[in-house]
């Protein structure tokens, strides 16, 4: 994009009299309905039998807790609107924190530690925090890069403190003030800021207001079901904040969840049964640790109403084995959204099986389901210029392939300090509204389904026409010895070569012998599909490299780099 592009500034929403709300309220309202209910359970180590042990928060000690900090915080000088990084680790601190800082109207800025320094110290430096809660070694990393952290004015540790200035958490728990009545915010005020993961590109700060977790918890609560007093095992430490407000319990797993991959599927296991998880979301990459661990070992869980998973298309055969030979009752959903807009849609495991699975097999790419209520999806021409303003002549219909856009509730505005970016992924409407660009590609079918064909960023355009991943490596990934393919394009944009980089499941790089006779059979399968019959070309590699936030959304970016070199085009 050039410097020619005229500024777009967000037009007012299209609510001029936006609802009192503050999503902390609902920890004081659940606080009074069930106080004796389990708010937050974390592990806290094993005895000397190897016995787990948990501490346990009630809705009445987590809000007096919460009440405690917000009363700290805000004598600290933190104050409504300001923005403030958290760094803590998963487990009642990091939960009563963030509401705290919600009841005093400040901003938590959210950033995911796991994707790396470089990454992590730009998207700080773009929040401008000023002030800033975290662990003892974040507050090293703070003074080893002073310049990303330069707006912070107000530093609080959690935990020990060593030798730098400011205040303990511990120090500013204030109990004998009482209730803290949260700030008298709107659906139209700042709530948080959460980083994207920066899988397809630079990690983008995502604005979200009170009124956008509003439109999610009744999401949950009203397409979903879930009800008070159901027990939730995040895979996602950022999901659990929505928790308090549904009324459900918190159970943190015993993981670390900036390496979903390493997960031990005995403690999550374990988890489930201690407690009675009801729900849980996780990436394909975990419940495909834990569902081989539960048929290795006979294991069911009964408990298991709902199974989320998201992150990258979900495998039919994973579904079926969580819901045929692990819960015995329950369903899996795998809803499809981004972090600028979460969830715009639904489809269940059984729908899955009974009807899609064998057409993404076929290459009619992975249907994610139906918009939500009060969500509105369209399909326009692929494009990768940015579009000032909605009209509805955009709209394709059913059928034609395009990029995939939402308008609703759930849908952020803009990102933060980033309008070029902006420009590019949102359309205002003329009413106030903002339709956001997915980034994906896909279609509705005749019913009104939505087919996901992969990553916009990620399509091969050739001299034969637009090639997709996840409709032509469905074609491939049907090999037997495959685990997974990814399609890449190599050389200039006019001479554009489709190549498929192939992993298989045994996770060696075959001999040259081998290798012929896999590539033999993958131009066979190949060549029964039209859409797959251009591509000719197939390298193996031992291990794809994945996002860091879910361990399983595949960074084609970076194996077309490698699938460049290895072919020796520029």
């Amino acid at each position: 994009m050039t410097d020619s592009v005229p500024a777009i500034n967000p037009p007012t929403p299209p609510h001029s009299s936006p609802e009192p709300y503050n999503i902390a309220q609902s920890l004081d309202e659940m606080a009074a309905r069930a106080p004796f209910r389990p708010a937050v359970i974390f592990p806290a180590g094993r005895d000397a039998a190897d016995r787990p042990r948990f501490v346990q928060f009630s809705y009445r000690q987590l809000n007096e807790l919460v009440n405690s900090y917000a009363h700290g915080l805000a004598g600290y000088g933190i104050g409504p609107g300001e923005r403030t990084l958290m760094l803590i680790r998963p487990g009642v601190e990091m939960v009563a924190v963030a509401f705290a800082l919600l009841k005093i109207g400040a901003a938590p800025v959210i950033i995911d530690p796991g994707m790396g320094r470089r990454a992590f110290l730009q998207c700080v430096d773009e929040s401008e925090p000023t002030a800033f809660i975290g662990i003892s070694a974040a507050h090293v990393l703070r003074l080893l890069f002073p310049r990303a952290f330069r707006t912070v004015k107000r530093a609080v540790t959690v935990g020990k403190r060593w030798f730098w200035g400011g205040a303990t958490l511990a120090q500013l728990k204030v109990d004998w003030l009482g209730d803290f009545s949260p700030a008298p915010t709107t659906t139209a005020s700042e709530a948080a800021i959460a980083f994207t993961s920066g899988s397809t590109g630079i990690p983008k700060g995502v604005i979200f207001l009170h009124g956008t977790f509003k439109a999610q918890i009744d999401f949950l609560s009203r397409e979903i079901g879930i009800q008070e007093g159901e027990i939730d095992l995040p895979g996602l430490p950022i999901f659990a904040l929505f928790n308090p407000a549904l009324g459900v319990t918190t159970v943190f797993p015993d993981m670390d969840a900036s390496k979903p991959a390493t997960l031990n599927p005995a403690t999550w296991v374990e988890s489930i049964q201690t407690h009675g998880v009801t729900n849980s979301f996780g990436s394909p990459t975990i419940w495909k640790v834990v569902a081989k661990y539960c048929r290795d070992n006979a294991i069911q869980l009964p408990s298991l109403r709902r199974v989320f998973m998201a992150g990258a298309p979900v495998p039919p055969g994973l579904i079926q084995t969580m819901t045929e030979q692990i819960m015995t009752g329950g369903d899996v959903y795998t809803p499809f959204g981004a972090t600028e807009a979460l969830p715009i849609s639904n489809i269940t495991g059984a729908e899955i099986l009974a009807e899609t699975a064998a057409l993404t097999a076929q290459g009619w790419g992975v249907c994610v389901g139906r918009p939500l209520a009060g969500v509105n999806i369209r399909i326009i021409p692929i494009s990768d210029e940015p579009i000032a303003q909605w009209d509805d002549s955009l709209a394709l219909p059913a059928g034609e392939v395009g990029e995939i856009v939402v308008s609703g509730p759930v849908v952020t505005r803009e990102y933060l300090h980033r309008p070029e970016q902006t420009r590019l992924a949102k359309i205002y409407n003329g009413d106030g509204s903002v339709w956001h660009r997915m980034g994906d590609v896909g279609y509705f079918d005749s019913r009104g389904r939505l087919w996901m064909c992969g990553r916009k960023a990620h399509r091969v355009e050739t001299a034969d026409g637009l090639l997709l991943p996840v409709p032509c490596e469905a074609i491939f990934n049907a090999h037997p010895e495959v685990a997974r393919t990814a399609l890449v394009g190599v050389g200039p944009l006019d001479r554009r070569r489709p190549v498929l980089v192939v992993e298989l499941a045994s996770g060696a790089i075959p001999a040259k012998q081998e290798q012929q006779r896999l590539v033999d059979e993958l131009l066979a399968l190949g060549r029964q599909a039209e859409h797959t019959r251009p591509i000719t070309e197939f390298l193996f590699h031992a291990s794809f490299p994945v996002d860091v936030r879910h361990n399983v959304k595949i960074q084609r970016e970076k194996l077309a780099v490698w699938a460049a070199g290895e072919l020796g085009v520029k």
